[in-house]
């Protein structure tokens, strides 16, 4: 997959599209004003294929709470975001989210989509202006760790489990299969680091072996370096943390110089273009764990629409499920707050996902049904595609994980192991 030449012309009209975006019921029925949140994902560069796949979810749940809502609107107003590029940089990302906060005055964003942006963008931007972030994507430690020393001021909320949690689960999984020395290459960003450190210490304690770690820095145009210094401890398998563009470079390279074809690999490299291009044949021994999900009528829903709009996206992939249910958390937060200002729906996030109200699920009669109980001033609790979630004091969520292999070029989910498997890993570690 080539990462960094996506199509200029795809992105610029993605950003038209969804900048503008309205319900797609007459505009006689439509709420004649807009509530436009922020979306500041990576569009480009190493997580881009993650962003774009996420901006369609956002649209898709947009458009089906809009046309749920009808003349009434969300909050009186019809839903769209602002989308805009971070370009898989810290940098980048901070400086778009500045505008959406400073000039759009945007009460919420939706992003990042690698822990590397969403840090910057929490620390620099939401957290001090009052605003709400929600990401589906990223997974750092750091992030909790933020949040739990007040850094966040209670502003990030994430849709994804933290690396602490998957750290240990890939642990498991490796060992389960076999996997008792390897060595690991790893993104050098703070996702990479983390993940690396949490995986170690739950790796090693179950009697692993790492015989070799080597960092590698995003968007170069050749690994070989890294590879021929990873393949010197003659390690039977390779643990690659990263992401799925530079993952095709690194893995190609691996297998040209010689490298054994036995894998193992985080949440997100469970893509059909990274398959693709490094080619199925090579990967009949490649396993890996992503944060899983129970299924709902929400999933099926998502299943059916999502392929048909995405431009080309399947349901499977990495970011859709989670982007999907960020944006119909925020959406209906937004209804339930009846008022387009921050804290009411920092507040009314937590209110919409406890346990205790009516379940309601996606999809037109779910999304309906969600507003009506609204209206009635009556408790519910959303179940999404991924299932029920309900945000900690951090903003984390808790969940299983699932266990996958790629089997004649497809993904395939092989197991599942629960919060309990996993903390029962975790109660056994050295503290």
């Amino acid at each position: 997959m080539r990462h960094t030449r996506f199509n200029a012309t795809f992105i610029a009209a993605a950003i038209a599209t969804f900048a503008g975006l309205a319900p797609t019921h007459a505009a006689a029925q439509a709420p004649a004003c807009t509530h436009t949140v922020g979306m500041v994902v990576s569009l480009t560069g190493a997580a881009g294929r993650f962003g774009q796949a996420a901006a369609k979810s956002v649209e898709l749940s947009f458009a089906e709470l809009n046309k749920a809502a009808g003349a009434s609107g969300i909050a009186g107003c019809k839903l769209a975001f602002d989308l805009r590029d971070a370009q898989s940089q810290g940098s980048v990302a901070v400086d778009q989210a500045r505008q959406l906060v400073d000039l759009k005055k945007v009460p919420a964003i939706i992003g990042g989509i690698i822990s590397s942006v969403s840090i910057p963008i929490v620390t620099s931007v939401t957290g001090p202006a009052g605003v709400v972030q929600i990401s589906p994507a990223s997974t750092s430690p750091t992030l909790t760790k933020l949040a739990a020393e007040g850094k966040t001021n209670g502003w990030f909320f994430r849709t994804i489990t933290s690396d602490a949690l998957q750290g240990t689960a890939a642990a498991k999984y490796a060992i389960d299969q076999g996997m008792k020395v390897l060595t690991i290459v790893h993104v050098n960003n703070d996702f990479g680091v983390n993940m690396l450190a949490e995986f170690r210490r739950a790796y090693e304690a179950l009697g692993g072996k790492i015989v070799g770690v080597t960092p590698y820095n995003p968007q170069q145009p050749s690994y070989a370096a890294e590879v021929t210094n990873a393949l010197k401890g003659d390690a039977p398998a390779l643990y690659f943390i990263g992401y799925p563009g530079d993952g095709t470079t690194i893995i190609r390279t691996w297998v040209q110089q010689g490298g054994p074809q036995r894998f193992l690999f985080n949440d997100g490299m469970n893509a059909a273009d990274f398959i693709k291009g490094v080619g199925p044949q090579f990967l009949t021994n490649a396993f890996g764990t992503s944060s899983g999900t129970t299924r709902t009528p929400s999933t099926e829903f998502f299943a059916q629409a999502y392929p048909a709009m995405s431009g080309g996206f399947d349901a499977s992939a990495p970011a859709a499920d989670r982007a999907f249910d960020a944006g119909s958390i925020l959406g209906l937060a937004i209804a339930h707050a009846g008022k387009f200002e921050a804290a009411a729906i920092r507040d009314s996030i937590r209110k919409i996902t406890e346990p205790g109200g009516e379940v309601v699920h996606a999809g037109p009669q779910g999304f309906a049904r969600a507003l009506q109980l609204i209206a009635e001033k009556k408790p519910l609790r959303y179940v999404g595609v991924i299932g029920p979630v309900q945000f900690d004091k951090n903003g984390d969520i808790v969940g299983p994980f699932r266990t996958w292999r790629i089997t004649n070029g497809e993904v395939v989910t092989v197991g599942q192991m629960s919060m309990e498997d996993v903390q029962a890993v975790q109660a056994r570690l050295p503290k």
